[in-house]
């Protein structure tokens, strides 16, 4: 949970139940409005390149880099996952780092959709 989203719940939970169905109300009309955002200022991953022979874990640290805009607690699950089929069930870095790179780029695509749809 970002600490927008943290203050959002403490405010939220200050209100009495009518004020909560106006708040609710009045957000679910922001969010059923088209954003405003034009594509260009949509965030953009930063380019960088896979080296050869990289490390699980430096893919990581790279893939996080390449998409700073997404949250890494909403990550932690499918990355894991990915760690423990490397470490555990001895599946080539190789593999594992294609399909981190997939995990991340699935992750950014929603997160733009969410934009679009704001």
């Amino acid at each position: 949970m970002t600490s927008a989203e943290r203050k959002l719940l403490e405010n939220f939970r200050r209100l009495n139940p009518a004020q909560q169905q106006t708040a609710q109300d009045f957000l679910a009309f922001l969010s059923s409005r088209p954003s405003d955002v034009p594509a260009e200022e949509l965030p953009q991953p930063v380019a960088i390149p896979r080296p050869d022979h990289e490390s699980v874990v430096k893919a990581i640290k790279r893939l996080r880099a390449t998409y700073p805009m997404l949250e890494p607690n909403k990550l932690l699950h499918d990355t894991s996952d990915q760690m423990s089929r490397h470490m555990i069930h001895s599946v080539p870095a190789v593999e594992v780092i294609d399909e981190l790179e997939c995990v991340f780029k699935r992750h950014y695509e929603a997160h733009i959709a969410r934009f679009r749809q704001s």
